[in-house]
């Protein structure tokens, strides 16, 4: 048992639009214990409430304090570290307009732009590229961010691509580097999810389905990792990590987590 926990959301509470099995009955259960939660997302459209309100037609009742995605960690950091930075996204409504409420100088002009953002985006044309790529070509201090690595986005489908395609593209053609991103595995997230819950790492567990941000995110805020088998990781790829990437625990689903005798004593 822990005092807090990270959950990722999709392939880990839900895939899709399917709550996967024993999701409901474990939050309910932690719910119970009184244990801290928080749900950390790197998908970028969606905001925080937006999650409360999905999560709600689950059954499964949070709060917005309790839901930590790359909208909120950028717009922090955008606001908190180039107050004045006049900034391009690549990206969708939501963090569009996150970053304008928030009082940010959002510009399509590469001559002024300062920032520029990548970020996972299904309306990108090569208008956008366009931009960013004069932006970071033309202005030597234009710095370059993203909001998460991911190179895909998992769906009941197989997957779409992500934030980590678009920060190739202009990688390939600037020949600049992305120089920080938002999202797990990497420290604004995972910092940004320890202050919610307000405990020590020791503390606390890491809960998803991908090895590559939410078990090494896990090693990034210093909490046991927990994988389940419900998204991305299959048993095969499982069995061809080396000791030093395996996770603290397997889990087939995610009601698991909980010990047996947890199950037993509530026999439901």
């Amino acid at each position: 048992m822990f005092e807090g926990y990270i959950f990722d959301l999709d392939g880990t509470v839900y895939l899709g639009d399917e709550l996967l099995s024993g999701s409901e009955r474990l939050f309910r259960a932690l719910r119970e214990l009184q244990r801290r939660i928080v749900f950390v997302s790197n998908n970028p459209t969606r905001t925080p409430d937006q999650y409360v309100e999905k999560l709600a037609g689950f059954g499964i009742e949070t709060s917005e304090h309790e839901v930590v995605n790359t909208v909120l960690t950028t717009v922090d950091w955008v606001t908190a570290e180039c107050p004045d930075a006049r900034v391009f996204a690549i990206a969708e409504e939501p963090l569009v307009r996150a970053l304008a409420d928030a009082g940010v100088d959002l510009s399509e002009d590469p001559a002024v732009i300062d920032l520029v953002i990548a970020s996972f985006d299904r309306s990108l044309d090569y208008a956008k590229l366009q931009i960013a790529f004069d932006a970071l070509w033309r202005r030597d201090g234009t710095r370059f961010v993203a909001t998460n690595p991911d190179p895909y986005c998992p769906t009941v489908e197989g997957g779409q691509p992500d934030a980590g395609a678009v920060i190739a593209a202009l990688e390939a053609c600037t020949g600049r580097r992305c120089e920080r991103h938002f999202g797990k595995p990497g420290e604004v997230m995972m910092n940004t999810a320890l202050r919610r819950l307000a405990l020590p790492a020791s503390a606390c567990v890491t809960v998803g389905d991908r090895i590559s941000t939410d078990l090494a995110g896990a090693r990034t805020a210093g909490t046991r990792g927990a994988l389940v088998l419900t998204g991305e990781t299959d048993a095969a790829t499982l069995e061809a990590l080396g000791d030093d990437e395996r996770p603290d625990y397997v889990l087939e689903r995610i009601d698991q987590l909980l010990p047996a005798h947890e199950w037993e004593r509530r026999a439901w």
